[in-house]
């Protein structure tokens, strides 16, 4: 394998720790083509964020499932996301678009997509989103305040909740860590899951990407309801049988790729 930038490698040897339960250092540093010294300090950055506890030689999955960083999320489902944010790109409406979007890799790549049109107003809690687009001319953007969360960038809590209140949407993409019909979305953070419900609420329409892994997984935090998404947009790799079960339960599912 060719030598990856750190926020992919980093991510391969999460995916790994959380495949198998543990990994090697000189097998890490001979795979990804690296020096050993450089595996190590991957493994001591995912062990400061308590993701993995570090033992001699290597490291070991941790017992508590904490929420990967979104720096980190970036190199995972990589292809997936890039896929997913390009067709809802495909499905927005044309001409004047007040857009809602939650924080979140597909979302960031979706704002990327979207930075050259014009008529558009993008409602956001997320700060790299909003760095992507306060330079853009030809569109308006409107940022809330709030608390900042250093897993996901997102500016949430009272504050960001009470100026999505003042707002009208007509379509929100939302980003989620799990969808599905028991669960509706959900997300690791009971705060971040507020103040995207309300988002939610404040829009005509809601479509939530999400890349196959999270289709039928629930996390700890509830934002709403199923049957409060128009469209989950996903790819092939998505449960099958979740996909039906949100299917037969109102929401239109699009198929990435």
């Amino acid at each position: 394998m060719s030598s990856l930038r750190r926020a992919d490698r980093v991510s391969a040897i999460l995916e790994r720790v959380t495949g198998t339960g543990s990994v090697d250092a000189g097998q890490l540093a001979d795979e990804f083509q690296v020096s050993p010294a450089t595996i190590r300090r991957d493994l001591q950055i995912l062990e400061d964020q308590r993701l993995l506890s570090r033992t001699h030689g290597g490291a070991v999955a941790v017992d508590v499932a904490y929420e990967l960083p979104v720096r980190f999320r970036a190199g995972q489902h990589r292809e997936e996301k890039a896929l997913i944010a390009k067709t809802v790109a495909g499905l927005l409406p044309k001409g004047p678009l007040s857009l809602g979007l939650t924080g979140g890799t597909t979302t960031h790549l979706l704002a990327r997509l979207l930075a050259e049109r014009v008529d558009l107003t993008v409602v956001t809690n997320a700060l790299n989103i909003a760095a992507e687009l306060s330079l853009r001319p030809r569109l308006k953007l409107i940022m809330t305040g709030g608390v900042s969360r250093t897993q996901s960038y997102e500016l949430v809590g009272p504050i960001a909740d009470q100026a999505l209140r003042g707002l009208n949407m007509a379509v929100a993409v939302v980003g989620v860590d799990g969808i599905s019909v028991r669960g509706g979305l959900t997300t690791h953070d009971e705060i971040e899951a507020n103040t995207n419900a309300t988002m939610v609420r404040r829009a005509d329409r809601v479509i939530v990407v999400a890349d196959g892994s999270k289709v039928g997984k629930v996390c700890l935090a509830g934002i709403c309801p199923i049957t409060d998404v128009a469209m989950l947009v996903t790819d092939p790799s998505a449960d099958p049988a979740g996909v039906e079960a949100i299917r037969r339960a109102g929401t239109e599912v699009v198929m990435a790729g």
